[in-house]
């Protein structure tokens, strides 16, 4: 088992990554103050994992709240079914939500977390890579508007995260492939070396060798860390985590919830921000190459979708979080490992990029 801490203060806490750890109640069990649990997954994720996970918490009082599978029930209504849940079994403010699943059932039990009863305790057992090197770590919770992806929700840091590499064995490839697509992000924001091994390593990682699996969330759970102590709130250098998300969730609400999975969007927005970048004359067109071979090797999607016009794009990146008065600011590559937030972009490039990117679609 591998141990990182995010360092906030009174609000650190531990992401443990290995094998076996749903069979482990010490890397849970101690985290937890109280005695009522509830656990949030859905029927998917509680075939493979419940029983597993409520062995590790005997002893306590363990109850179970399924929801619907898949981005577009990532509602307010959704939420409102944890809050009955919570309300009709009674549980106080010394219980805990326990979310079992991947990035939707993290976000929505974390959210519930952050507004029952003002706040009550709050763990993450990610099982999809996407949400093992990303959504499950640094706090970050919420609910999707038909409007804008993520504009409902609150920070509400976990109380640990516990990543167990086992249950990467039962998530469709589908998945899987969309959970490289964070991996990869980290590489090309800051980690230029890790860009290099997942280069070297990516045939592996598709194979689920769990050596290079093991290696690469600890990798991308580091940086993720090391960002998010540094700026919790997203005031500055965590926005760059955002690489592609600008993009990427527009594709996504343009598209429907759900229709296309959150790495996939988030790989296309990331080909969108390098063409942009191209264009201002920020980075090399031997780089943006680079950045695409790796995810259409990962089979990835590195267009947006052809039926979505410009228009479409920008009428869903104006609600975008990252904009500031009236102002888009887009993640931008100056180099592979090298990312910048910019609020100076000259529309008309921003324009050939839409362009030219769905037409090559």
């Amino acid at each position: 088992m591998k141990t990182l801490n995010v360092q906030l203060g009174a609000r650190s806490y531990p992401i443990y990554i290995g094998s076996g750890l749903l069979d482990r109640s010490d890397s849970i069990r101690p985290h937890i103050p109280g005695r009522q649990v509830l656990i949030v997954s859905n029927d998917t994720v509680a075939h493979w994992y419940r029983d597993r996970l409520e062995q590790a918490l005997h002893g306590l009082e363990v109850d179970v709240a399924l929801i619907p599978d898949g981005e577009a029930h990532k509602t307010l209504e959704t939420c409102n079914g944890i809050f009955g849940a919570l309300l009709e079994r009674r549980f106080d403010r010394t219980c805990t939500l326990v979310a079992l699943g991947g990035g939707v059932i993290g976000d929505i039990a974390g959210f519930a977390a952050a507004c029952y009863q003002r706040g009550v305790h709050f763990v993450q057992v990610p099982t999809t890579l996407l949400a093992q090197v990303d959504s499950s770590v640094g706090g970050k919770t919420g609910v999707n508007h038909p409007l804008g992806k993520n504009m409902i929700g609150a920070f509400h840091q976990p109380l640990c995260v516990v990543a167990d590499t086992d249950t990467l064995s039962t998530l469709p490839d589908r998945e899987l492939k969309a959970g490289l697509a964070e991996v990869i992000k980290y590489g090309l924001i800051r980690d230029p070396e890790f860009f290099s091994w997942l280069e070297e390593h990516l045939d592996s990682l598709l194979a689920r060798d769990n050596e290079a699996l093991a290696f690469a969330i600890e990798r991308s759970c580091r940086n993720k860390a090391d960002v998010v102590a540094e700026d919790e709130r997203e005031r500055g250098v965590r926005a760059l985590l955002n690489l592609g998300h600008t993009f990427g969730h527009a594709i996504e609400a343009g598209c429907g919830f759900g229709t296309w999975l959150h790495g996939e969007a988030v790989a296309a927005g990331t080909m969108m921000a390098a063409d942009l970048s191209v264009r201002l004359g920020w980075l090399a067109d031997a780089e943006r190459h680079r950045a695409g071979q790796i995810f259409s090797r990962a089979g990835l999607p590195v267009h947006p979708p052809k039926d979505m016009s410009p228009d479409a794009f920008r009428r869903h990146m104006s609600v975008d979080k990252k904009a500031r008065d009236g102002r888009l600011h887009l993640v931008l590559l100056r180099g592979i490992g090298e990312a910048v937030l910019s609020g100076d972009v000259p529309s008309s490039h921003l324009d050939a990029t839409l362009r030219a990117t769905i037409a090559a679609a």
